[in-house]
């Protein structure tokens, strides 16, 4: 019979290394993400601060933890927090982006969708470099409903968020596009 270890917030601080806790369960994070990866969640952060600019409450954040439980902690590609007091994000996010790759797309898709789904994250992008388009899902009543698709437009979000965003998804993906 083989045991399987269940491991805590306390042990995670002290592994070396990327890593997510998943309801006690540690997941490795993928080597270093390509270019294409990287140069997306840039160009969301970027936007997101643009919009973000004039707002005292909220700010954006890459590759941070959220503690969400002992035994679950993530690390979104980009999030969007408000009111936050702590060194870590403690609360939920109203904003996550996660850049999907092949090798996270069932975790971003699935696993970490249901999680931010039950704690209430306000808005959830999920954006493809493979195919330069981000799929976006609001909060309605404690289950994600997707917005739509985005390719080249622009998305501005004001419902039940701290201060309003605008993300030109023409810009963000403008420069991979050309490259294809």
């Amino acid at each position: 019979m083989c045991a399987i270890e269940y491991y805590t917030y306390e042990d995670y601080k002290l592994w070396e290394g990327d890593w997510e806790l998943i309801r006690g369960f540690p997941v490795a994070m993928a080597p270093s993400p390509v270019i294409s990866h990287q140069y997306i969640a840039s160009m969301l952060v970027y936007e997101l601060n643009k919009s973000l600019n004039n707002c005292e409450k909220c700010f954006v954040v890459a590759e941070e933890d959220w503690i969400i439980e002992d035994d679950t902690i993530l690390r979104p590609d980009v999030s969007v927090v408000c009111d936050e007091k702590g060194d870590f994000i403690t609360k939920a996010p109203e904003i996550i982006v996660e850049v999907v790759s092949p090798s996270t797309a069932k975790r971003d898709e699935k696993i970490k969708k249901e999680i931010y789904e039950k704690e209430l994250v306000k808005y959830y992008i999920l954006a493809y470099p493979d195919r330069l388009i981000a799929k976006v899902y609001k909060d309605e009543n404690g289950k994600f409903k997707k917005i739509g698709d985005f390719k080249k437009e622009t998305l501005k979000l004001t419902e039940n968020l701290t201060c309003e965003v605008e993300i030109d998804f023409d810009n963000v993906f403008k420069k991979l596009r050309r490259k294809k």
